[in-house]
């Protein structure tokens, strides 16, 4: 199970990727239930940059201010206990959370064997199609995997049940899984790429989603049961 820790976000120093060939920078958020790790180039003046947790509300609101289209260069300064960005005129201040951040490589799964690769955005209308009827407690849909297909099912006793299947890239042993199907629409519309790789080990295991394209962001999603 993945630590719980909501409110914050945590961003590391810039350190040097996994071939060793340059530094980056790397940003993590758990909630408990699913992962986001996300990693990019160290910027200018990141490579002494300590470890900090930032709340989340702080990391929404400039989020907010940016805009995705947003071309201006945003500044930021860390103290010991506080943040500033800069954005033009605009200057945001908050407090850091002073803590330890869950040790988020632990919780990483190495042994996924399982690869299945999906059509982004088909995967991401028929997750939408048959969780209409899902309810809002469980929001559970449930994905049964066979050789070069996949089932998405939602059984509702109160408002019914819906499932579809489509054809994937998918040629290992047949499993079913559970997910929240919030949050793998959260994960799948966070990405760029056409296609996007599930890696799966078994239906109480963390799964693994990336953009198969090989962006820089990486989702670990904990399974429910169905």
């Amino acid at each position: 199970m993945l630590r719980k820790d909501p409110e914050t976000m945590h961003i590391t120093g810039a350190s040097a990727d996994p071939e060793g060939s340059a530094a980056m920078l790397v940003a993590v958020a758990t909630d408990g239930h699913r992962l986001a790790l996300a990693h990019i180039p160290a910027p200018s003046g990141s490579l002494d940059m300590p470890g900090i947790i930032v709340p989340r509300k702080t990391v929404a609101e400039i989020l907010r201010l940016t805009g995705e289209d947003d071309k201006r260069s945003l500044h930021i300064a860390v103290s010991l206990t506080k943040i500033r960005f800069r954005l033009g005129d605009l200057v945001l201040t908050s407090k850091l959370i002073d803590g330890t951040f869950p040790d988020y490589t632990r919780v990483i799964p190495a042994g996924n064997d399982k690869h299945l690769v999906v059509e982004r955005e088909p995967f991401i209308a028929a997750i939408e199609r048959v969780s209409t009827v899902a309810s809002e407690r469980g929001r559970a849909v449930k994905l049964t995997l066979s050789q070069g297909r996949l089932e998405l099912a939602v059984n509702n006793p109160d408002q019914g049940s819906a499932s579809e299947e489509m054809d994937v890239d998918y040629t290992d042993t047949a499993i079913t899984i559970g997910f929240n199907a919030r949050y793998l629409l959260d994960n799948a519309n966070h990405m760029e790429g056409e296609t996007a790789l599930i890696k799966l080990s078994d239906p109480a295991s963390p799964t693994i989603l990336v953009d198969r394209e090989g962006a820089d962001t990486l989702f670990v999603l904990m399974p429910m049961r169905v």
